[in-house]
């Protein structure tokens, strides 16, 4: 079931997306009277359509191929690489009839509109839900930060107060973890310790592997009390130590034999004596204080689920937006994103960046939606694919978008067009490229799903 809704997820953002953005270029081919032959969400690839039908000059169909979509423009070299419709004088309803400014205007339709949609999602986004931060200060007073193996060898400690990134004070703790600082080179964190302030420099190997694993990996987190979380999250909760010795939700460990605690993170070092044997915890329930034995196995642990936020619940923030305000934070929170993308691609095109290991295709991106139809998450998620498709139609590949828009700079440079035979051939040098990309990516995807 899980599987269907990921793939459900991203059927239906991908439809979105490209019926938008296709329909950017139809409405502004018709705006100048151009005609548009077919209509096609995702591709009828050789021939095979789920759905079609003809109204006026425009067949409007589905394809069975996911992958994408496209209009056919009367008079335009396209991925169908039909001569056969250049081959008569041009007619005043073809798209090389036009002047140069209004063929440039249908070759930006689509990444115009799909630009404009990922500011309206975002904005409408915000402005339904609003945001949830976690102030930084808090997680600083609380405990610090609880750092792992990659962070320990990247020179932090558990308990540190980080309390700026690259120079910027984080406001709200998820700053810290912001995709912009981790794509360069020079990653460095402010950091309290013991009463002095620290610069980290984390080496480039470590912020490479920490951006490459796409959120798997971090370098800390804030530290959890040892307040007990919900064992219903567990596929069978009678599989728990800790449950079958009678712990409960919200309970909070405050000690282990004579050893007191406050932090989760200290739980696993205090049981680890006891291996195959039983440990007395000592826990707050409902304000009174009370001592149960459970039983330890063999690996040290009694499987207890933490509370995610449990001591920062008061703590978080939550930032409501008025329906115009939403669409300026909107617009900001969309560049944003494109931004970290265009940097992302960049370092990868220097090869600073493992492409394996920082593109998702498909599946890695259904893999993003997740198997809960969440709708917050769904229209976020939307909304960043909408960028992301603006900008990569944008780079200058013959058979994209972008590939047209520089053919026509030059041709109104030149004050003429390239010749038809050049464009055709540029066009099949773009599909080439283009399938090896697809081609490079679906493996990518299935490498990761056989590999991890």
């Amino acid at each position: 079931m899980g599987t269907l809704i990921m793939a459900g997820q991203l059927i239906l953002a991908l439809a979105i997306l490209v019926s938008l953005h296709e329909w950017g270029h139809y409405i502004a081919a018709r705006t100048f009277g151009i005609r548009v032959e077919k209509f096609f969400i995702f591709f009828d690839a050789w021939g095979t359509k789920l759905f079609s039908k003809k109204i006026g000059d425009t067949e409007w169909g589905i394809g069975w191929l996911p992958l994408g979509g496209y209009v056919k423009i009367s008079g335009m070299i396209d991925e169908s690489l039909d001569q056969e419709q250049l081959a008569s004088e041009p007619e005043d309803f073809e798209f090389r009839s036009k002047p140069a400014w209004q063929r440039l205007i249908v070759m930006i339709g689509g990444v115009t509109v799909n630009f404009i949609l990922g500011v309206l999602i975002f904005g409408l986004s915000l402005f339904y839900y609003g945001t949830t931060s976690l102030p930084n200060a808090a997680v600083m007073e609380k405990g610090g930060v609880l750092v792992g193996e990659i962070g320990e060898n990247a020179g932090l400690k558990t308990g540190d107060k980080i309390v700026a990134v690259n120079g910027k004070n984080a406001e709200n703790f998820l700053d810290l973890f912001d995709p912009v600082n981790y794509i360069r080179e020079g990653l460095t964190y402010s950091v309290l310790r013991d009463g002095q302030e620290l610069t980290i420099q984390i080496e480039d190997s470590v912020r490479k592997q920490v951006l490459e694993s796409r959120g798997d990996l971090r370098l800390f987190d804030f530290r959890r009390i040892a307040e007990v979380g919900d064992f219903s999250n567990f596929e069978d909760p009678t599989m728990s130590n800790a449950y079958n010795a009678g712990l409960q939700q919200k309970d909070v460990i405050i000690g282990i034999d004579s050893t007191s605690i406050t932090y989760y993170d200290e739980i696993k070092s205090l049981l680890a004596p006891h291996k195959g044997d039983t440990a007395q915890l000592t826990i707050m329930r409902a304000g009174a204080k009370m001592n149960l034995a459970v039983a330890v196995d063999t690996a040290g642990v009694i499987n207890l689920p933490y509370a995610i936020y449990a001591q920062y619940e008061v703590d978080t923030v939550h930032q409501n937006f008025g329906f115009f305000e939403s669409f300026p934070a909107g617009y900001n929170k969309g560049i944003n994103t494109l931004k970290v993308n265009i940097i992302a691609f960049g370092e990868m095109f220097k090869g600073k960046l493992n492409p394996v290991k920082s593109v998702s295709g498909p599946v890695g991106i259904a893999k993003i939606f997740g198997s809960e139809w969440i709708w917050q998450r769904f229209w976020e998620l939307t909304g960043m694919l909408s960028f992301i498709l603006a900008f990569m139609n944008l780079l200058p590949i013959p058979a994209l978008d972008g590939g047209h828009v520089l053919f026509l700079l030059i041709e109104m440079v030149r004050r003429k067009p390239l010749p038809e035979k050049v464009m055709y051939y540029f066009q099949i040098v773009g599909m080439v490229i283009l399938f090896a990309l697809m081609g490079f990516i679906l493996f990518i995807d299935a490498f990761n799903a056989f590999f991890g």
